[in-house]
């Protein structure tokens, strides 16, 4: 098991279109993916789950992935939040 802690910069946190982005990175892998905010925690492959953690601007989350890709995977997702949901695995369709 691999996890990374980030601070969300994306103006509307982790809402809506960046939920999506994100659940849709996550559900490229193979690894269970759990995001944590505070004592919440959620699938990262689940958009309603993630948007129900209510992460806003400035909030810091950890993402725990486990399984033959989670290196892989965290380093998209981080890729993705860092560049506030703008570097998209070309995988994703926007």
């Amino acid at each position: 098991m691999t996890d990374t802690t980030l601070t969300v910069q994306n103006d509307t946190g982790l809402h809506s279109r960046p939920a999506d982005l994100f659940v849709r990175t996550a559900k490229l892998y193979e690894s269970t993916i759990t995001v944590h905010k505070g004592t919440k925690s959620a699938d990262a492959k689940n958009i309603i789950k993630v948007i129900l953690l209510n992460v806003s601007q400035g909030q810091e989350v950890r993402i725990e992935a486990d399984g033959p890709d989670e290196e892989e995977a965290l380093k998209d997702l981080e890729t993705l939040i860092t560049s506030n949901f703008e570097t998209v695995n070309p995988q994703v369709k926007i």
